[in-house]
C-alpha cells in the first residue's frame, strides 16, 4: 500500500463514523509503513568516502598533503566553483603517465652513489613513496638524448648477423663527448638496460614501455645532412628494418624487458631540418613500410596479434606533432590491410607557443578521436629548454626558448588536462632525468626534466614538472577511467576526473588565476571541499575509508 493509498483511505472516512481506536490503529500502520520506506531507501556508495587534497603550487607546496574535507569557508570574497562528478558516465581508459628512459638519463645515474640512485628511481617509480610512473618510452639506436651516434649491427651488415644491443648495456667510458669528459662515474656499468630493470625491481613499480627509432643506419638511408640526421630509409631496406626493430623487441624480451609498445618512427615529418638523429617517413611511406614490412614482420616474429591488438605489442603510428596528426594516420587508417596492424595514434606537444592560441589543439584531439574511435591515443613526448640558473623558478614565470614565449607549468598543465578531456589515454614526457644543465646532449639542445642531477656535487631536485605529472600518475592508476564532470566554466580554471579500479575517484585542478578558489565537489549524496590556492594544482582524492 503506497502512502497515497493510506491517505486516499482516510479521506473516504471522512463524514462517517469512526471508532477512535480504528483511527489509532490506522496512523500506526502508516508510521511504521514510512519508517520502512526511509530504511529501505538504496545507500550511497560513496556515503563513507573520504577525501585527501594534494597541492603544488607557485607558492612552495610539493604534492603536499594539505587537508581533508571541511575546507568550506563563508567568506564571500571567495570565488566558489561546484562540480558534480557523473561516476556512472564512463570515458576512455588509462594506461598511465611518466617519462622516459634514455642514455643520458642511465648516464647521470651512473655519476651518483647507488643508495641515492636508488632512492632517485624509488622516488620516479614507487606508488607509495614516489610518482609511480606507470607509462614510459625508450629509444632504439641512440637519440638526442644518447652520449654518441649509435646502431646495433656493423655497417653494411645486411643479413644482421652482427645484432647486438650490447651498446644499451655497456657502460660509459667517460669520452663519449665533451660533456661527460672528465666527470667521476661511480657506476660505468651502468647503462640503458640496467637502468631499466633496476626500476622495474623498486617495490610495487609496475610501468610500461613503448620503444621508438630516431634513425635506422646511415647505410640504410639516403639525402642525410649529418650521421643518421634528417634524410630518409632506402625503399630496397623496408624489409631488413623491419626485421631489425623486430629483432629489437625480441632481444630486450630475453633481457626480461618485455615493451608495450613501439612506434616506426620517431617524428617522422623531420626528413630536413633536425639537428639530431631523425627519418622522413611521409604519411604513405609511414603506411607501406607499416603494412608491408613491419606489420607482417612482427606478426611473424609473434609479437603482434592480429586478432586481439591489446594482448601483443601495441604499434602505435605517426609519433610527431598534434597539430598536424589528423592529416598523417588518414593514409594508413584509411587503408584497410595497413590499419590492421594500428593499436593506435602517438603524438607530442610541440610548437608550445602555439599550444594555448590553438586551445591546446583541443579540436585535433576530438577529431582524432571522433574519426577513429578503435584507436588509443598517446601523448608520447613532451619536453622545455631548461633554464640552469633558476631550474624551479622557470616553471612558474614566462621564458623563451625556440618554441616561443609560454609559463611552462601552466602549458604542461592545460596541455595534459586537455588532452585527458579529449580522449588521451596516457601521456609521458621525455627524459625522465637529466643533468643541472640539461645534458649530455651532443647537440647544445638543453632540456629540463623531472629530475635533475648535478653530476659532480650529487645534488639531486625534483622540478615542478615532477610534482605535477606525480598528480596523474599517483592517483590515476592503469585501467582508470576518465569520468564526466559538470560544472560552470570558470575562466582560468581546468579539471577532470577518473574513477580507478578499486572505486577511488581522483579529480585533479588547475588554477592559474592569482586568487584562491573554493571547489564544491558533489558526489552522489555527499559533497567535499577544497580551497585550491593561487596559481596551483590540486588533486582530490576520494576513498572509502
Amino acid at each position: 500500500m503506497t502512502i497515497f493509498n493510506i491517505k486516499k483511505k482516510r479521506e473516504n472516512y471522512k463524514g462517517e463514523s469512526i471508532q477512535p481506536d480504528i483511527l489509532n490503529f490506522t496512523w500506526l500502520k502508516f508510521l511504521v509503513m514510512s519508517i520502512a520506506l526511509v530504511s529501505c531507501s538504496p545507500k550511497s556508495a560513496y556515503q563513507e568516502y573520504v577525501s585527501d587534497v594534494y597541492q603544488t603550487s607557485e607558492a612552495g607546496d610539493n604534492l603536499k598533503l594539505i587537508a581533508s574535507d571541511g575546507a568550506k569557508t563563508t567568506s564571500s570574497e571567495v570565488k566558489k566553483v561546484t562540480l558534480e562528478l557523473l561516476p556512472n558516465q564512463e570515458f576512455q581508459k588509462y594506461y598511465g603517465f611518466g617519462a622516459s628512459f634514455t642514455e643520458s638519463s642511465a648516464w647521470n645515474l651512473a655519476t651518483i652513489p647507488v643508495e641515492l640512485r636508488k632512492n632517485v628511481l624509488t622516488k620516479l617509480f614507487s606508488p607509495t613513496e614516489g610518482a609511480g610512473f606507470t607509462l614510459t618510452r625508450t629509444h632504439i639506436n641512440s637519440s638526442d638524448y644518447s652520449n654518441t651516434h649509435y646502431t646495433y649491427v656493423e655497417e653494411g651488415d645486411e643479413d644482421l648477423s652482427t645484432f647486438s644491443i650490447q651498446e644499451d648495456m655497456k657502460g660509459f667510458s667517460g669520452d663519449e663527448n665533451d660533456q661527460v669528459h672528465g666527470i667521476e662515474l661511480i657506476d660505468p656499468n651502468y647503462d640503458l638496460i640496467p637502468m631499466i630493470l633496476e626500476a622495474s625491481s623498486i617495490p610495487g613499480a609496475d610501468f610500461k614501455i613503448i620503444a621508438s627509432p630516431w634513425s635506422p643506419p646511415s647505410w640504410m638511408k639516403i639525402g642525410e645532412t649529418a650521421k643518421m640526421t634528417n634524410g630518409t630509409l632506402l625503399p630496397k631496406y623496408y624489409g631488413l628494418w623491419a626485421k631489425y626493430l623486430s629483432k629489437y623487441v625480441s632481444a630486450y624480451k630475453e633481457k626480461g624487458i618485455t615493451l608495450w609498445g613501439l612506434t616506426p618512427q620517431n617524428e617522422p615529418l623531420h626528413a630536413h631540418d633536425a639537428a639530431w638523429d631523425s627519418n622522413g617517413f611521409t604519411p604513405e611511406q609511414g603506411r607501406d613500410f607499416l603494412r608491408d614490412h613491419l606489420g607482417p614482420q612482427l606478426v611473424k616474429d609473434g609479437h603482434l596479434k592480429l586478432d586481439d591488438l591489446d594482448a601483443g605489442l601495441r604499434v602505435l603510428i605517426y609519433d610527431h606533432n598534434k597539430s598536424t596528426m589528423n592529416d598523417y594516420v588518414a593514409a594508413t587508417y584509411r587503408d584497410p590491410e595497413a590499419s590492421k596492424y594500428a593499436w593506435g595514434t602517438a603524438f607530442h606537444w610541440y610548437t608550445n607557443s602555439e599550444l594555448k592560441e590553438n586551445n591546446w589543439y583541443a579540436n585535433e584531439l576530438a577529431e582524432l578521436e571522433k574519426t577513429w574511435p578503435n584507436k588509443g591515443m598517446i601523448h608520447t613526448e613532451s619536453s622545455i629548454d631548461i633554464d640552469a640558473n633558476d631550474p624551479i623558478g622557470q616553471y612558474w614565470r614566462a621564458g623563451t626558448d625556440y618554441a616561443g614565449t609560454f609559463v611552462p607549468f601552466e602549458t604542461y598543465a592545460y596541455d595534459i588536462i586537455t588532452d585527458l578531456n579529449h580522449g588521451t589515454q596516457g601521456y609521458i614526457e621525455w627524459c625522465s632525468i637529466l643533468s643541472s644543465k640539461g645534458q649530455p646532449n651532443p647537440y647544445d639542445n638543453f632540456n629540463s626534466a623531472p629530475v635533475l642531477i648535478n653530476p659532480v656535487t650529487d645534488e639531486v631536485t625534483y622540478t615542478p614538472l615532477y610534482y605535477l605529472l606525480s598528480h596523474f600518475s599517483k592517483f590515476i592508476r592503469p585501467d582508470a577511467h576518465r569520468i564526466g564532470v559538470k560544472g560552470e566554466e570558470v575562466d582560468g580554471l581546468i579539471y577532470t576526473a577518473a574513477k580507478n579500479p578499486d572505486g577511488s575517484i581522483a579529480v585533479v585542478v588547475f588554477n592559474k588565476n592569482k586568487e584562491v578558489h573554493e571547489v564544491s565537489i558533489a558526489l552522489d549524496t555527499k559533497t567535499f571541499t577544497s580551497k585550491i590556492a593561487p596559481r596551483s594544482v590540486q588533486t582530490i582524492h576520494l576513498r572509502s575509508k
